[in-house]
């Protein structure tokens, strides 16, 4: 906004101000709808949790620096955001999760293709297509510098010595 206050135009700095002002609440929009998708993904196997909580984690960077740092500092979605943004590194109980997850997957879609589209080059290509995919994000995951800064999940308190009133 200083730039636009020492320049001669002020038909030009209107327009940014304006673009400036329309897209704050945007980006906040579709980082807030993101991270919910995200949330979701988390618990559905077909939807990807970490695309998801990067693009809010962007969409929150450009817009509000209060929900940017809210999740960069998250308890449990922090460290994987900040690692991954401030050097590209997962952590490697993450690669396992995301690789053990990703193939059984893969190869269940390919075999319910491949048996059940009557369309012989599509029950052939669309699984070619889809270990092709896999084995570039396979990769993609595999070749990220691998980070063990974030801690594991704490294990649920199960054998506590005060069970608390009954």
């Amino acid at each position: 906004m200083g730039k636009c206050r020492r320049t001669a135009r002020p038909a030009a700095c209107s327009s940014v101000d304006t673009m400036k002002t329309l897209l704050k609440p945007l980006l906040v929009t579709v980082g807030t709808v993101s991270l919910v998708l995200g949330i979701v993904g988390a618990f559905m196997p077909i939807l990807p949790t970490t695309p998801f909580l990067l693009l809010s984690a962007y969409c929150y960077g450009r817009s509000s620096e209060r929900l940017h740092r809210w999740l960069v500092e998250h308890p449990r979605w922090g460290c994987y955001i900040e690692g991954f943004l401030y050097g590209g590194a997962v952590p490697m109980r993450a690669k396992r999760a995301a690789l053990i997850t990703l193939w059984p997957a893969i190869a269940l879609s390919c075999a319910i293709i491949y048996w059940r589209v009557e369309i012989r080059w599509v029950a052939t290509g669309v699984p070619v297509l889809l270990v092709l995919i896999a084995s570039a994000v396979s990769v993609f995951i595999w070749t990220r510098p691998t980070d063990e800064s974030c801690p594991a999940p704490a294990p649920a308190d199960t054998d506590r010595a005060d069970p608390g009133p009954r």
